[in-house]
């Protein structure tokens, strides 16, 4: 007969869903470095890897829902505000998964015709986006505000990457002949649309942290990211 207490099955079940969730990111993080390697190399197999972390993480949104449901019922209002938390996470994470899929599939009908340029800039973001997840894992395991602030600089990058792209295939002003423009927005259009996907789930750890949001100093101050945050940190200190 076991002899583990009721409460201790209750801590045990709520780090399995951390735990899970922290798994989520790692797999999300994969599947953004697959599709770096993708279209570095042109490689199938990396794509291939890329549809199966999506799998993956369709599989632990399904295993957490579950997990969720049953444990939320049984816990005090702080645990309760982590396990909406991990719900949160495996939203923008699964969601991050069919994005790079997308991506995958349109690279695979581009193939060798994509323009070394934009080849570059697209693998930059990628890479980017891969990064951002790293530290949104070190942000989640370790509560580490430090390290939300460095996701949303990367995401400021993306944008910056994201308008270049943009601006070479849409505007043209130097009247290039450009290839693929179609493919080439829409797969820098949904890596950017990841890494916003990344920037909430920073945002979701300043909120899980602190109890507030940074959303709405975003949105109403005409402020980079780093002086919103900065201002935002200050605050909580006083």
């Amino acid at each position: 007969m076991s002899s583990a207490s009721p409460k201790n099955l209750e801590k045990s079940a709520n780090e399995n869903i951390v735990q899970q969730t922290l798994q989520a990111i790692k797999v999300a993080r994969s599947a953004a470095a697959a599709c770096a390697e993708g279209l570095a190399s042109g490689s199938t197999e990396s794509m291939e890897r890329l549809r199966t972390y999506e799998d993956e993480l369709d599989n632990i949104d399904h295993d957490l829902n579950e997990a969720v449901t049953i444990a939320i019922t049984q816990v005090n209002a702080a645990e309760a505000r982590e396990l909406l938390a991990c719900l949160k996470f495996i939203l923008e994470l699964e969601r991050i998964g069919d994005l790079l899929l997308n991506v995958a599939n349109r690279a695979a009908t581009i193939g060798s015709r994509l323009d070394p340029q934009d080849s570059k800039d697209l693998i930059m973001m990628a890479s980017i986006l891969e990064k951002m997840l790293g530290d949104v894992h070190e942000a989640f395991s370790k509560r580490d505000l430090q390290k939300t602030l460095v996701v949303l600089r990367a995401d400021s990058e993306l944008d910056r990457l994201r308008n270049l792209i943009f601006m070479r295939h849409v505007e043209n002003r130097e009247h290039q002949p450009r290839q693929e423009s179609f493919h080439v927005v829409f797969m820098t259009q949904t890596i950017e649309r990841a890494g916003d996907h990344a920037k909430n789930l920073a945002e979701e750890v300043c909120q899980l942290v602190t109890g507030q949001s940074v959303r709405h100093l975003l949105r109403s101050r005409d402020k980079p990211y780093e002086l919103l945050f900065m201002d935002w940190m200050r605050k909580q200190k006083k």
